[in-house]
């Protein structure tokens, strides 16, 4: 794929998520602009890399980034399925919220039991899982955009959580890991 396929794939999809999520994109004190920015820069380390997705499947970088796109995606999917506990609807009336974001009941279980942010997790494992197609310095850049948002994004939903749940969403933060369980 050319360079300027590429370019045009990121610029639609970038434009398509900015629209699905603008009502998120109020300012740096909610969560939206920070996930907007990892998943534009995910979207942009995949083009980069896509090419050798599926090169030389044997080697050790390529085994490695197999593992942790795998996690990726776990992470993602039970994260989602644990969320949907929550009982999102739209009684919580806050408009930078999306979906199944706008839970009602702290969610504790699943995913959740471990980790306070299991759908955050899969850009933790995922864009080094990406970067490992094949190592670069515009790979390693995007990688670290896509682990510092990321970050910004969960460090946001917190102080969101916090107002919204209180004290419980305080100490259910005091009995779990933010993105790996047992570690980070």
């Amino acid at each position: 794929m050319n360079v300027v396929a590429k370019i045009a794939i990121l610029v639609i999809t970038g434009s398509g998520l900015t629209f699905l999520t603008r009502r998120a994109l109020k300012g740096f004190h909610t969560h939206g602009l920070y996930r907007l920015c990892a998943w534009i820069a995910s979207i942009a380390l995949i083009l980069l890399n896509l090419e050798v997705w599926f090169a030389n499947p044997f080697d050790v970088h390529q085994v490695a980034s197999w593992a942790l796109l795998v996690l990726c995606v776990f992470s993602v999917l039970y994260g989602y399925g644990s969320l949907l506990k929550g009982r999102p609807d739209d009684s919580r009336n806050d408009k930078s919220l999306i979906g199944v974001e706008r839970t009602t009941v702290l969610v504790e279980v699943g995913a959740y039991r471990y980790v306070r942010h299991p759908i955050y997790s899969s850009f933790i494992f995922g864009a080094p899982g990406v970067f490992l197609k094949e190592a670069s310095w515009a790979g390693g850049v995007l990688t670290g955009i896509i682990i510092v948002c990321t970050v910004l994004a969960a460090k946001t939903e917190e102080t969101e959580n916090i107002l919204y749940f209180g004290e419980a969403y305080r100490d259910y933060m005091e009995r779990t890991k933010m993105f790996i369980p047992f570690l980070l």
